[in-house]
């Protein structure tokens, strides 16, 4: 399996990739991929720390799992690859950046350019059966990304956390608000999105937090 991160993220989670634990998670996942149908390719399983530096890590969103469908799932949360259909937390999430910035919704799904801007897009868990939600869950993934959030609380601050829904409040809680700027609303799935995700205004509290910090803002 074929794994693609950068340099400055593979030594700071060297000692995580060393323990038995994620020894025993990456044979699971090597088998399911031998074996059946696995989202993302496995290129891509890392792809959020790789368009991503940690050098370079300013913002940080966090979701679940990866879709699922064909074709969508390419390595970042809630991202899909060009010319896949933007799913419907997407959909929503580009309705809020219309909304509360400006920027018109873009034809292509992938954010790709925000990861690159320092955008970490961290899924909890990485790897998912075809057709089977959180196939996945349970088997190492949330331990390790659990560690990734910890060593970002750890080694850097001025950080901007987006924390949406209730299952990404509960792992950016180690996050110090103090030393940070946390950013809370409810999931943008349509099944939540109308109760306090649009109109959250998140995307340019960010950049003004970002401005004050004198960092570049995102283009989002």
């Amino acid at each position: 399996m074929q794994v693609n991160i950068a340099a400055d993220w593979k030594a700071l989670l060297q000692e995580e990739f060393d323990k038995p634990y994620f020894e025993e998670l990456i044979r699971f996942v090597k088998e399911e991929y031998a074996t059946r149908r696995i989202y993302p390719r496995g290129s891509n399983i890392f792809r959020a720390f790789d368009k991503c530096p940690f050098d370079r890590l300013k913002v940080v969103i966090i979701g679940q799992d990866p879709y699922h469908g064909p074709n969508q799932a390419h390595g970042l949360c809630f991202s899909v690859a060009d010319g896949v259909p933007h799913p419907p937390s997407l959909q929503n999430i580009f309705k809020e950046v219309a909304s509360d910035i400006g920027t018109p919704i873009p034809a292509s799904g992938n954010l790709d350019r925000w990861a690159e801007q320092g955008v970490l897009l961290l899924n909890a868990v990485l790897t998912v059966r075809e057709h089977e939600a959180a196939s996945h869950a349970g088997r190492g993934w949330e331990r390790f990304t659990d560690a990734v959030v910890r060593a970002i609380s750890e080694h850097k601050q001025g950080v901007v956390y987006m924390l949406w829904g209730s299952y990404a409040q509960k792992k950016g809680a180690i996050a110090d608000p103090a030393r940070n700027c946390i950013l809370k609303a409810v999931h943008p799935s349509p099944l939540s999105a109308y109760r306090g995700f649009l109109g959250c205004k998140h995307f340019s509290q960010a950049n003004t937090y970002l401005i004050a910090q004198n960092k570049t803002p995102i283009n989002w």
